[in-house]
């Protein structure tokens, strides 16, 4: 399989870290908070912590403390399905594709919720065929891109289509929560929204040279419930326990030992690291864990301080970077991980 093209969306509105503390300071909700949870978000919003800007769906900052369920639901469908359709398209024109030259569409969330799915909107939007083979993957959190990617080249390895749309889309201001739970503030200062998609293919498109060579996962439910969503009031609540950058760690070094072990490349053959950016403590364990040096993170680090926790979409983003930055090609990996607890590999030869 070969990515053969890759497009990139996120709103445009995008405001900086201190902007979004000073917001905080005048809401209502922020007045209801312990004094403890306060310095959290100070903390957080004003220190070095790897982001500097993030793009919100949001007109104003305000609109992040209007806290009902039909307004959080109206944001997701207002801009879950233009953002996901946004990147789709630059997706096809970077792979030199039409709407009608796709024959399956995959398309994965977990800030929003609709029936029928996201696929219905998207393919709308782009004119894809009606025969298109429609997929709404939901529930994998922040590790979804790699598998919405290994089940792309399922179906082109089995011969049932030959070229696949693969799109992460979150909206994440559509499922921010405010309480005194450190996990839920610092997840409302790291996430934003923004989508990702590739065009994938069983040959090259004659730009630069993206070959999927293979992928792994593990999943390990005994963890699940240190990082996951849960319903409260209506409104997705996201649980964000101090356990996750280890665990992060832990789980993409053995995904990484599990794929290489089948595999063309030695770990040393490694050359380029994409690692889903899932914050900056979680970028310092994965250092931590593999050995690598913020050299190697670039890429990733990069990502986080513009556009924050992406959610599922962060690694389209970060392949992007490393591509725009023309990255030496060789052997790259790829790394997401997330909810379940799961964790993500991906080994890409890239010219």
């Amino acid at each position: 399989m070969f990515i053969a093209g890759l497009g990139t969306a996120a709103p445009p509105q995008r405001y900086t870290q201190l902007e979004c503390w000073e917001t905080a300071q005048r809401a209502a909700h922020f007045q209801q908070l312990s004094p403890r949870s306060r310095a959290i978000l100070r903390k957080v919003l004003t220190a070095n912590n790897g982001i500097t800007t993030r793009h919100l769906a949001l007109a104003d900052l305000t609109e992040a403390f209007d806290l009902n369920p039909d307004a959080l639901q109206a944001r997701f469908v207002q801009n879950a399905p233009l953002l996901a359709a946004q990147a789709a398209q630059r997706a096809l024109q970077n792979a030199g594709a039409s709407a009608r030259d796709i024959d399956a569409l995959l398309i994965s969330t977990c800030t929003g919720y609709l029936c029928p799915g996201l696929t219905s909107y998207v393919g709308e939007l782009l004119g894809l065929l009606p025969e298109v083979l429609a997929l709404d993957l939901v529930g994998q959190g922040c590790g979804a891109a790699l598998p919405n990617l290994r089940a792309a080249e399922a179906l082109l390895a089995a011969g049932r289509c030959r070229r696949v749309l693969s799109i992460c889309v979150e909206v994440c201001s559509a499922a921010f929560f405010w309480d005194n739970d450190p996990g839920v503030l610092i997840s409302a200062c790291l996430f934003g929204d923004g989508a990702g998609a590739a065009v994938l293919a069983n040959e090259s498109n004659g730009h630069r040279r993206l070959e999927w060579k293979m992928g792994g996962s593990l999943i390990n439910p005994a963890d699940r419930d240190l990082l996951r969503f849960e319903q409260r009031g209506g409104m997705l609540r996201n649980v964000l326990s101090p356990q996750v950058p280890g665990l992060a760690a832990a789980q993409a070094e053995r995904v990484l030992a599990s794929v290489l072990g089948q595999g063309p490349c030695p770990r040393e053959g490694i050359n380029q690291w994409l690692l889903h950016p899932g914050g900056r403590d979680v970028l310092v364990a994965l250092r931590q864990r593999l050995g690598l040096s913020e050299q190697d993170t670039r890429w990733s680090a990069a990502v986080l301080a513009e556009y924050g926790n992406l959610s599922s979409a962060s690694l389209f983003f970060v392949l992007e970077a490393a591509l725009a930055g023309r990255a030496p090609g060789g052997y790259w990996w790829m790394a997401s991980f997330g909810a379940g607890f799961s964790g993500h590999g991906a080994l890409l030869q890239v010219d």
